[in-house]
């Protein structure tokens, strides 16, 4: 399936200064060891959908399931017909470290053909993720195509962070293998006091009443972890503007949560 009328409708993030044309729905940050909630500001009990946040669990499952080997295995060709809107950098052969990179949807979509719709639909439901919703767009059966970019498959920051508890402390129902590798190709760095973070962006429009993209409105997400010393936060933003504009909703997501994060637990 050609899924380049999609396009818009999914690429990732770029972004830095706040505009006032946009709000922030939700930022939390948590406790790794402990689950206690250091900061809550907004709405982080609301579902929406992952977008390519959804490629962190997704490279879970993807190194339990032996698809993925390590950080440069498999490397998989460009074939004519795949998504392509993310220009030259998805026209390239592909390694797990560089999906993530560039954050590849053709290769999320190889992942999930591997797994196939029941086995997706079976992690995502052990792993506590959202509504684990993997059916797709309703009536046309593409869950393994694209259930995690405005479809199906929704979860809060809430469930965002709870997630990034159970994968930094090694309790999702997977081996300890599968999620070292996954953290191990997750974009890191490091930020001020002594912390270094890790986490993926996402992006995606929501759908109108008649089913198309509001382009005007695009979510974005950044969650990851952030460890200094013996210590470990897990955090997640969600942003929405208000109107289509550059740099792109994720990155000034991440790039917000990041320069704030280390007063927010210097405060605490």
């Amino acid at each position: 399936m050609d899924l380049r009328p999609f396009a818009a409708g999914i690429l990732l993030a770029a972004g830095f200064a706040m505009p006032a044309e946009a709000r922030i729905i939700c930022s939390i940050v948590a406790d790794a060891e402990n689950g206690e909630i250091i900061l809550e500001k907004g709405d982080c009990k609301t579902r929406v959908t992952p977008a390519s946040t959804f490629k962190v669990p997704l490279a879970v499952m993807g190194y339990d399931s032996g698809f993925l080997e390590n950080a440069e295995e498999p490397a998989l060709p460009f074939i004519k017909g795949y998504p392509d809107w993310g220009g030259d950098n998805w026209r390239q052969p592909t390694t797990p470290k560089r999906w993530l990179e560039y954050s590849v949807v053709w290769y999320s979509q190889r992942i999930t053909e591997f797994l196939g719709y029941e086995r997706l639909r079976d992690y995502a439901e052990a792993f506590g993720y959202g509504n684990a919703d993997m059916t797709g767009d309703p009536g046309k059966d593409n869950g393994l195509e694209r259930a995690w970019i405005a479809s199906s498959l929704k979860i809060s920051p809430r469930e965002q962070v709870e997630f990034l508890r159970k994968l930094v402390n090694h309790e999702l129902p997977v081996s300890a293998e599968a999620m070292d590798a996954a953290m191990e190709i997750v974009e890191g760095r490091d930020i001020a006091d002594g912390w270094r973070a890790q986490g993926k962006t996402g992006m995606a429009y929501p759908r109108k009443t008649d089913g198309n993209f509001d382009y005007a409105r695009p979510w974005g997400w950044y969650v990851g972890w952030a460890r200094r010393e013996d210590r470990t936060v897990v955090f997640a933003r969600l942003m929405q503007d208000e109107k289509k504009q550059e740099p792109r909703t994720s990155l000034r997501a991440r790039d917000g949560i990041l320069k704030e994060l280390p007063g927010i637990l210097a405060g605490e």
